[in-house]
């Protein structure tokens, strides 16, 4: 028994903000259909660190699993019925194309509609399906999104440029949106009997992230600047950031200047004022800092009650996984029969845990399987013919 196990979704979705939203739903249950094209999905052919995983792209790999793969070409006439009528079947669909691509095809909210009435069709995009940077046709991608933001400009050094996060945050955050917001209107047609529209897109994830420092900043009427010594983050005091230590770095969140000072022994730490002089206050720490071990440092700084860490590389951080035999990481074989590992669902539940039951799909792998729940057998046999 699984949450979402009477749940059935119809994915469009491609590259990170969809797929990794409907992998969630997938993990916890649902029959996921992911519909690509015959050539399949864009992501299969994206090279991360310049090479591939079983002949597969890490990043597709990452992102698909416990999905079924059925490979059309969406303006075949043909096509369109076949997926209306399993769209007749289904609870959800989900794309993430260009505002008003779905709509040209006859795959629209108002096409599902038509043939379940309280269907739940979710659209993901980067701009928002109508605003003015979705009607100039911007492209929405994670970088971009970043930039525009204010994101990768309040990370990092005042003396840096701007710095975007080391994986597609804006992308992740808004699959894990994407997933909630359809969780939510499946409640709503469960209480009152309704289907919806739901739309999400990067650009107002992106802004939602800083809800924090945008509250401060409109309500207080100052805008945070970057430190010039890096606190970690522009809107936080000192102590708060990273710190070299004489083998590593150092990380130190939340804590009172004065309780810090007293754990390493800098009483003139004490002195600064947080805010105003945090730059001042960040130099004089690390000085201290530099000249031990981090875990010396811990072992001073944690008994105390400061907020600390050692900062980890991602291979640090995966082989205590593996040593530990986290769940979190999962084996499996992979599309062309080699073991592959991979990151595991996030979500734990006590009566109705994720589970491993399908490998990322080859493409159109389920094709005929899928249709022929709503096709004769000869229109399956065109249909898989004119993909391939």
């Amino acid at each position: 028994m699984q949450a979402l196990d009477a749940i059935r979704v119809l994915d469009f979705t491609q590259m990170m903000l969809g797929p990794y939203a409907t992998q969630v739903l997938a993990d916890l249950g649902a029959d996921v259909i992911k519909v690509e094209r015959p050539a399949g999905e864009w992501e299969r052919d994206l090279s991360m660190m310049g090479g591939y995983v079983d002949g597969e792209s890490a990043a597709f790999l990452a992102m698909n699993r416990n999905k079924r793969s059925v490979a059309l070409d969406l303006k075949d006439p043909g096509a369109k019925e076949a997926l209306l009528k399993l769209g007749a079947t289904c609870d959800v669909v989900v794309e993430n194309f260009r505002p008003g691509v779905m709509d040209r095809l006859g795959l629209g909210y108002e096409d599902f509609k038509a043939v379940r009435e309280d269907i739940v069709y979710c659209s993901g995009s980067g701009w928002g399906q109508d605003t003015g940077f979705a009607r100039e046709g911007r492209p929405g991608q994670d970088l971009l999104i970043q930039s525009m933001s204010g994101l990768a400009a309040s990370t990092g050094r005042a003396t840096d440029p701007p710095t975007p996060a080391g994986t597609a945050i804006v992308d992740h955050a808004t699959a894990l949106t994407l997933a909630n917001g359809i969780l939510a209107a499946l409640i709503a047609r469960n209480t009152h009997g309704i289907g919806q529209r739901v739309e999400v897109d990067l650009y107002s994830t992106a802004i939602a992230m800083q809800c924090q420092e945008i509250s401060a900043f409109t309500n207080q009427g100052t805008e945070y600047q970057r430190s010039q010594s890096g606190i970690g983050q522009a809107w936080l005091s000192a102590p708060f950031g990273v710190y070299e230590a004489r083998d590593g770095w150092l990380a130190i969140a939340m804590a009172p200047l004065e309780t810090v000072a007293a754990a390493v022994g800098c009483t003139g730490l004490a002195d600064f004022d947080a805010w105003a002089q945090r730059d001042e206050a960040k130099r004089a720490l690390e000085a201290v800092t530099r000249t031990n071990t981090v875990e010396h440092w811990l072992d001073a700084l944690l008994p105390a009650g400061v907020w600390a860490a050692r900062v980890r590389t991602t291979k640090e951080a995966v082989d205590e996984l593996r040593h530990e035999g986290s769940d979190l990481l999962v084996n499996l074989e992979g599309p062309a029969g080699t073991p592959i590992e991979l990151v595991g669902c996030p979500v734990s539940l006590s009566a109705t845990p994720w589970r491993q039951r399908l490998a990322p799909p080859r493409t159109g792998e389920h094709t005929a399987a899928v249709l022929g729940e709503v096709l004769d057998a000869r229109s399956v046999a065109r249909l898989v013919g004119d993909a391939r």
